[in-house]
């Protein structure tokens, strides 16, 4: 049974690696920026790469990384574990930008396409983190991000906004994410990755 399973995972992997479902529509071309692992306990689902993280192929490999690992309150290494999380985009790919210069939203045919394929090879996982409104309203429904967030609980979901530099206002308006979410998201994080 293990077997089978490891092969489906890995028959999995190489699928998604190898997905050109948008390859028409993005500007950089297709080039997918998901982990997973079987022995994974926590699993970040976040909006899309951006053009760094397009470019070195590791997830938050760039400032709202930085800024992530923060409020999480563990460093790079254990951030990077394999064999402890697991990151999965609702986007694979950088969409591109905006006229406005933001990030273009995640391409709306990839999470349908991977998201529960992927779960249901994903046994260990027990909190999924919900990075950004984008995935928030695909598992949580729609309510605004604030309000997300504020219902965060340890259970299968806690919302977090997205780590970027544009929610420092939103941080300073909302101090109970600071005083009440962040210490029960570190808490989490070493339930989990102890």
């Amino acid at each position: 049974m293990e077997r089978v399973y490891l092969n489906e995972l890995a028959d999995l992997l190489t699928a998604a690696r190898g997905c050109t479902l948008c390859a028409a529509v993005l500007p950089l071309g297709p080039r997918p920026v998901f982990r997973v692992s079987p022995s994974a306990r926590l699993l970040v689902i976040s909006q899309a790469p951006g053009t760094k993280v397009h470019g070195s192929g590791l997830p938050f490999d760039d400032a709202s990384g930085d800024r992530l690992r923060g409020w999480m309150g563990i460093d790079r290494d254990m951030f990077y574990d394999e064999a402890r999380m697991a990151f999965m985009p609702m986007g694979f790919c950088y969409p591109g930008r905006l006229p406005n210069g933001g990030d273009a939203p995640p391409r709306a045919e990839c999470a349908p396409v991977w998201h529960e394929r992927f779960l249901a090879l994903l046994p260990r996982v027990e909190l999924i983190l919900l990075v950004g409104g984008y995935a928030q309203r695909r598992y949580l429904g729609p309510a605004s991000m604030t309000a997300h967030v504020r219902a965060a609980k340890a259970g299968r979901f806690m919302a977090l906004p997205h780590p970027s530099w544009r929610t420092i206002g939103w941080e300073k308006q909302n101090p109970w994410f600071g005083g009440e979410i962040l210490p029960r998201l570190k808490a989490e994080m070493v339930r989990l990755t102890r």
